[in-house]
C-alpha cells in the first residue's frame, strides 16, 4: 500500500481541475453512509466490537479494484498532525480524525475516492470530482458500493432504506454537495439573498470544511438535506439544477461588478497580488481571502492560465497542518504565519502583475439578472 508521504506528495486529481471548467464550481462530492447488519453501530459499539468491524472491513475495502495501490491506515497509527492534514485535504472528516482505536481510512491513490471506517457509521464513502460533475461522482461511487454489497451485508430496511446512525441520513444514505467560489456575490452583498433562497428549498449551505465550519476564501458548500423518500437520481437532478443557477448568479454578479465598479475590482485583485507577493507574515484567514481574489483575477483573464491551478493548490497547502507537515515540526501561530507567507511568495514569484485592463464592461445588457428563486 502507499505511504503517507507519497500520498501527500501529489495534489489530488480534483484539486488541479484538469480540462474541467472549475472557475466557479470547484468540486462535486458524493458521500454514502452504510452500516453492517448484525453489528452495533459505531456510537454504541464497544471497543472490541469496533475493532472487529474494522478488521472485517479494512481488508475488504483494500481488495476493491479501485483501491489498488492506495493508502490504508488505522487512525490510531497516525499522529494528530497527519490526521489534520487529511481533514484539510477533505479525505476524512473532523469527527473521524477525533476517533482512535477501531477506526481506519482507505484512500484511492489519486485521492478521488476515500473511505472512512467506523466514523459515525461503519462506512462513510466519498467520491470527489472537479467542476460540476455530480453524475460521474455518483456513478463511480455507486459501482464501488455495489462491489462492497457483494462482500458484506448492509443494514437495510424495506421501508426506511439504508439504516444509519443519524436519522437525517436514512433512506439513500447519500449526501451530494458542490464547493463553489462566489467572490462576486459576496462583494456585491447578494450572497445572503442567494443562500437564503437555497435554504428555503431544503438545501444546506456550509463552509469550507462542511457542517459547523465558516466560509473562508468565499468558498461555500451546497448539499442536499433530506435522504429519505427521494431517489438518488431525483436528489442529484434537483441539486445540480440549483448549483447551476447559483453559478449563473455568480457570473452575472461578476459582469455587474465590472460594469458598475471596475476600479473596485481592479483594486481588490491588485492589492491581493501585492500583499501575497510581498507579505512576510500572513494569517490563514487573510491568505485565503487574498488567494480568492487572485483566483477571481485569473478567471477574469488578468493572469496567465496556470494561475487558477496555483491558487487551488495554495488553498490547501497554506492550511495549518499542511504547514507543519512541510516544516516537519509543530509550529506556533506566529511561525505558521511566517512560513505561510514564505510559501506563497515562493509559489507566486514568477507571476506577472495583473493585467487589469482586461477588467471592463463585459455585460452588453442583453443578459437579465438570473432568477434568485432557484426553484
Amino acid at each position: 500500500m502507499m505511504r503517507f508521504s507519497t500520498l501527500m506528495k501529489h495534489p489530488a486529481d480534483w484539486m488541479t481541475g484538469g480540462s474541467t471548467d472549475n472557475s466557479i464550481v470547484l468540486t462535486s462530492r458524493i458521500r454514502l453512509a452504510r452500516n453492517l447488519a448484525h453489528h452495533p453501530f459505531p456510537g454504541w459499539a464497544k471497543k472490541n466490537q469496533r475493532r472487529r468491524v474494522m478488521e472485517l472491513l479494512q481488508p475488504t475495502v483494500e481488495a476493491l479494484p479501485a483501491m489498488k495501490d492506495g493508502f490504508s491506515k488505522e487512525l490510531s497509527d497516525l499522529d494528530s498532525m497527519h490526521k489534520q492534514v487529511m481533514v484539510e485535504r477533505h479525505l476524512i472528516s473532523r469527527e473521524h480524525a477525533a476517533r482512535g482505536e477501531g477506526s481506519a481510512a482507505v484512500i484511492e491513490r489519486r485521492q478521488s475516492v476515500a473511505i472512512m471506517i467506523n466514523e459515525e457509521d461503519h462506512l462513510r464513502m466519498q467520491s470527489i470530482r472537479p467542476g460540476l460533475d455530480l453524475g460521474e461522482a455518483f456513478s463511480s461511487l455507486s459501482a464501488l458500493d455495489d462491489q462492497l454489497a457483494d462482500e458484506v451485508e448492509y443494514a437495510f430496511d424495506g421501508k426506511l432504506g439504508y439504516l444509519t446512525t443519524c436519522p437525517t441520513n436514512l433512506g439513500t444514505g447519500m449526501r451530494a454537495s458542490a464547493m463553489l467560489h462566489l467572490p462576486a456575490l459576496v462583494l456585491s452583498d447578494q450572497i445572503g439573498q442567494v443562500l437564503q433562497a437555497v435554504n428555503k428549498i431544503g438545501l444546506a449551505v456550509r463552509g469550507i470544511f462542511g457542517e459547523g465550519s465558516e466560509s473562508l476564501g468565499h468558498l461555500f458548500q451546497i448539499s442536499n438535506q433530506s435522504t429519505l423518500g427521494e431517489s438518488e437520481e431525483a436528489i442529484l437532478e434537483r441539486l445540480g439544477r440549483v448549483i447551476a443557477q447559483v453559478e449563473k448568479n455568480e457570473r452575472y454578479a461578476r459582469e455587474k461588478l465590472m460594469e458598475d465598479d471596475p476600479d473596485m475590482v481592479r483594486d481588490k485583485i491588485g492589492r491581493a497580488y501585492g500583499l501575497l507577493r510581498h507579505a512576510w507574515l500572513i494569517s490563514s484567514k487573510e491568505a485565503l481571502e487574498y488567494v480568492s481574489m487572485l483566483r477571481l483575477g485569473a478567471d477574469l483573464g488578468c493572469f496567465e492560465d496556470d494561475t487558477v491551478r496555483i491558487c487551488d493548490e495554495l488553498l490547501m497547502d497554506i492550511q495549518p497542518a499542511h504547514l507543519q507537515l512541510h516544516s516537519g515540526r509543530k509550529l506556533s501561530p506566529e511561525e505558521r504565519d511566517a512560513i505561510r507567507a514564505e510559501i506563497v511568495r515562493s509559489r507566486l514569484q514568477s507571476l506577472d502583475a495583473p493585467d487589469t485592463g482586461k477588467i471592463e464592461d463585459q455585460n452588453n445588457g442583453e443578459n437579465p439578472p438570473p432568477d434568485l428563486g432557484l426553484a
